[in-house]
C-alpha cells in the first residue's frame, strides 16, 4: 500500500466536509460552524494538557476488554495517542485509516500508536474491524483520561438535538448517560511519559496529519 502524502488526510477531510455540507444544507452547516466557534471562544483550550505535562497514569480496556497501562507503554518508548469521538464519526474513521497506513513508519521510530474514544469495547472493536486497524483501540469509560487531559466537554443543547436527529445516541454508545465528547486530539508522548506535543482543535473536522506526528517523533 502506498503511504499517504502529507496532504492526503486534509484532502480527504475537506472533501467529506464539502459533501456533507451539500447533503445537510446551509442551515445545519452554519449551526455546526457556530458551535465550533463558541467552543473555541469558551476557554476550553486553556485547560488542555500541554507539552511538559506527564501522561496520566491510567489503564484503559482495549477492544477485547484487556487493560492497557498507558504509563507502562510510555516507559518502553514514545507513545502517540489519538483521541477520536467514536466510530460513528466519519472524520474520525478517515483519520484512523490514515494513521493505519503509516503504522510501519511509527514502528520504525520505535513508537507505539493507540487510539482512544469514550465508546465501549464492543463499539471500539467494531471500529477497529471496520477500519482494519492493527494498533490498540481503547475505551475511555467515563471520560477519565479525557478529563485528566482537559479535552472533554458537554455538548450544547443545539448540537445534542442535532445528534439526536442524526441518531447518534452518545449516552448509549458511551454507556455513561452523558451528552459529552472529547475534542479530537493527538498527544505525542516521549519515552518516560512526558507529553512532547499536543494537537487539540475544537473543530473536529481538522486533524493532525500522520507525517506531522512522525516529524515530532523524529525530534525526540
Amino acid at each position: 500500500m502506498t503511504p499517504q502524502t502529507s496532504t492526503s488526510l486534509k484532502h480527504d477531510l475537506d472533501a467529506f466536509r464539502e459533501e456533507w455540507t451539500r447533503r445537510v444544507g446551509a442551515d445545519t452547516a452554519t449551526l455546526v460552524a457556530q458551535d465550533i466557534d463558541n467552543l473555541r471562544q469558551s476557554g476550553l483550550l486553556d485547560r488542555v494538557a500541554r507539552a511538559g505535562s506527564p501522561i496520566p497514569a491510567l489503564s484503559l480496556p482495549d477492544a477485547t476488554g484487556d487493560r492497557v497501562d498507558l504509563r507502562a507503554l510510555a516507559e518502553g518508548g514514545p507513545l502517540v495517542i489519538l483521541f477520536y469521538r467514536g466510530g460513528w464519526c466519519p472524520y474520525c474513521n478517515l483519520e484512523l485509516r490514515s494513521y493505519q497506513q503509516r503504522l510501519a513508519d511509527f514502528a520504525a521510530q520505535g513508537a507505539t500508536l493507540v487510539a482512544v474514544s469514550p465508546e465501549t469495547p464492543d463499539d471500539t472493536l467494531d471500529t477497529a474491524e471496520k477500519n482494519g486497524l492493527a494498533f490498540p483501540v481503547l475505551s475511555d469509560l467515563g471520560g477519565r483520561l479525557a478529563d485528566a487531559l482537559g479535552i472533554r466537554f458537554r455538548l450544547s443543547p443545539e448540537i445534542e438535538a442535532l445528534y439526536r436527529r442524526f441518531g447518534h445516541d452518545l449516552p448509549a454508545r458511551n454507556d455513561d448517560g452523558e451528552w459529552s465528547l472529547p475534542m479530537p486530539a493527538t498527544f505525542v508522548v516521549a519515552k518516560g511519559g512526558t507529553i512532547a506535543a499536543a494537537f487539540v482543535d475544537p473543530d473536529y473536522r481538522v486533524r493532525l496529519d500522520p507525517a506531522e506526528a512522525l516529524a515530532v517523533l523524529g525530534r525526540l
